[in-house]
């Protein structure tokens, strides 16, 4: 292969560097100052400490507890969701669906910030409808409605696939026998769901353990260790201690997405055989399809509430006294924030174009080729994602705060962070889509003489388009959304737009808050539409035949014929 193929030696070899840099080292080196001590040696007195403290063990039972209630409700929800648009004939399922995936797609202060304007001390439901003063929206009730209604689309997306893949026929064998279909969900459908439920518990408990914004926007008296790390780092200068708090964060969140990884997807719940199958016919009984109809409007009309209150509240003039439309809030916004969106969308820009082209390479290192080493990166390349943003942002700070690689406070830190970040989700879809493509194909360009590096840029990577660019959209999605992953790692010169949202809600400027999320929503919602069309231009071009001019006859070549 090295003879060969030195292009795709290159490659491995680059790749492995990379993930041993940005990936590796960092966990060492938290997992090591974790366990020292100022005096230089090594100790776990750090963690005897934590564990002895009845605070950080409360704050431990808060995260865990809330994630489970958040997984558990957002899975329900998420199945609802997912089996009424793929099972039920019900209208409007393209409006369901992008309902059901604009959560993602937004800031996570959005519905945090609207649960203020709608419960709030001067919230318009509480105060300005009911008349009751002085509500205390903050803390644990709060903090589940926000964390369900932004982590229910992860289920939602999981649970949907896993449904849509269930072959028809063994539903509609259960039905022929005499089974209703009740009995036929119970015995058939939810049981094959299984695999998709376990996943989408695990996925959504992960999301709730590494989110920082909601907790600490609304948690108030009810923290949790993403916060508890935080200001442990930023109150008590403490850095040790919120090295080992942040241990104590990543653990759990680890162990679930290895779960998830690698013992949900070894279980077996085949039903797609290759042989024909019907097409699915969907439930048309009113007394399912109406009433699951009604729990997905429900949801749908919470969500358009909020996202809505958050819009009007944008352009009032004072929340809660006086509703006039204002512009002023936006103006305040672009002087003050120009700086910090302009770095958030160049920065953002950068980091998912990179991380976009590396996540497909790493996609086909990994789906198409075996070789020493490819282990480590099918694991490192996709740690990241199940490592908490706080987590994160320490080990970077503890990393590359010292020569020969000293970033800290550059923008190459941060672009670095947003690649590694949210590079697996591009990882994986580009791995799926090379799975899908026979190897017969590569193996032709070979035998005509083509390297590795040739083949890859002529025939796999024209392939990966859709892949690539559904990566590009979510990188820069939760580049300019993200918030844990760089709190510690912001500096005067490059602020990031969520830095200052976040440091609006400590100054309990809400309508500033509002606005500087909408211009973000809008943003985002224009950055994916032109992708969008550039994904449509490039998979279904347009076909242009040209016309072709007909020759006069030439009567004395005919006449010689």
């Amino acid at each position: 292969m090295i003879a060969r193929q030195p292009v795709l030696l290159i490659a491995i070899l680059l790749v492995i560097i990379l993930l041993a840099i940005f990936v590796a080292y960092p966990f060492i080196k938290i997992v090591i100052y974790s366990f020292s001590t100022e005096g230089g040696g090594y100790s776990l007195s750090n963690l005897i400490s934590i564990f002895k403290t009845s605070r950080y063990l409360k704050v431990f039972g808060n995260t865990m507890l809330l994630g489970g209630i958040v997984a558990v409700i957002s899975t329900v929800i998420g199945y609802i969701f997912a089996y009424t648009v793929t099972r039920v004939h019900v209208p409007g399922k393209r409006f369901l669906q992008m309902i059901a995936t604009l959560p993602i797609l937004s800031p996570p202060f959005i519905l945090s910030l609207s649960i203020i304007f709608l419960f709030g001390k001067q919230g318009l439901i509480t105060h300005t409808l009911l008349g009751i003063k002085g509500n205390d929206v903050y803390g644990m009730g709060s903090l589940i409605v926000v964390q369900v209604m932004s982590f229910f689309p992860i289920a939602y997306l999981t649970l949907s696939g896993i449904l849509q893949s269930i072959d028809a026929s063994v539903e509609d064998a259960a039905c022929n026998m005499g089974a209703g279909r009740l009995r036929t969900f119970f015995t058939v459908t939810l049981p094959l769901s299984m695999p998709g439920i376990i996943s989408a518990l695990l996925l959504v408990f992960i999301q709730s353990l590494e989110d920082f914004s909601n907790p600490a926007v609304i948690g108030g008296n009810f923290s949790t260790l993403s916060v508890e790390v935080y200001q442990v780092i930023t109150g008590s200068y403490d850095m040790r201690k919120g090295s080992a708090l942040a241990l104590l964060l990543l653990v759990p969140a680890v162990v679930a997405f290895l779960l998830n990884k690698y013992w949900v997807s070894k279980k077996s719940f085949v039903t797609v055989t290759g042989k024909p199958t019907q097409a699915r016919k969907l439930i048309e009984e009113g007394s399912i399809k109406w009433p699951l109809f009604g729990v997905c409007m429900a949801i749908t009309a919470v969500i358009l509430l909020f996202y809505g209150t958050v819009a009007f509240g944008s352009f009032a003039k004072t929340w809660g006294r006086d509703y006039t439309l204002t512009f002023t809030h936006y103006q305040k916004a672009m002087m003050l924030g120009w700086k910090s969106l302009k770095n958030s969308l160049t920065l953002g820009f950068i980091s998912a174009m990179i991380g976009g082209m590396l996540g497909m390479v790493i996609a086909y290192l990994t789906a198409k080729r075996n070789y020493f080493g490819k282990r480590f990166i099918e694991v490192t390349s996709v740690l990241m994602f199940a490592v908490p943003g706080t987590v994160l942002g320490i080990s970077y700070i503890l990393g590359f705060n010292q020569k020969p690689l000293l970033l800290t406070g550059t923008a190459a830190i941060l672009v670095i962070v947003f690649v590694f970040r949210n590079m697996p989700v591009a990882i994986e879809s580009g791995a799926t889509t090379l799975l899908q493509i026979d190897n017969s194909i590569e193996e032709a360009s070979t035998i005509l003489g083509a390297g590795s590096g040739y083949s890859f840029r002529r025939i796999a990577l024209p392939l990966l388009r859709n892949a690539f660019f559904s990566g590009i959209v979510y990188s820069f999605v939760k580049a300019i959304t993200a918030v844990s992953a760089v709190i510690f790692l912001v500096s005067p010169k490059w602020d990031l737009v969520t830095s200052k949202i976040y440091t609006r809600f400590e100054q309990a400027n809400y309508s500033q808050a509002a606005a500087f999320v909408t211009i973000l929503v809008v943003i985002l919602l224009l950055f994916i539409g032109v992708i969008n069309t550039v994904i449509n231009r490039l998979l279904s071009p347009k076909s242009r035949v040209p016309k072709l001019k007909t020759a006069a006859p030439n009567k004395k070549a005919a006449k010689e014929a």
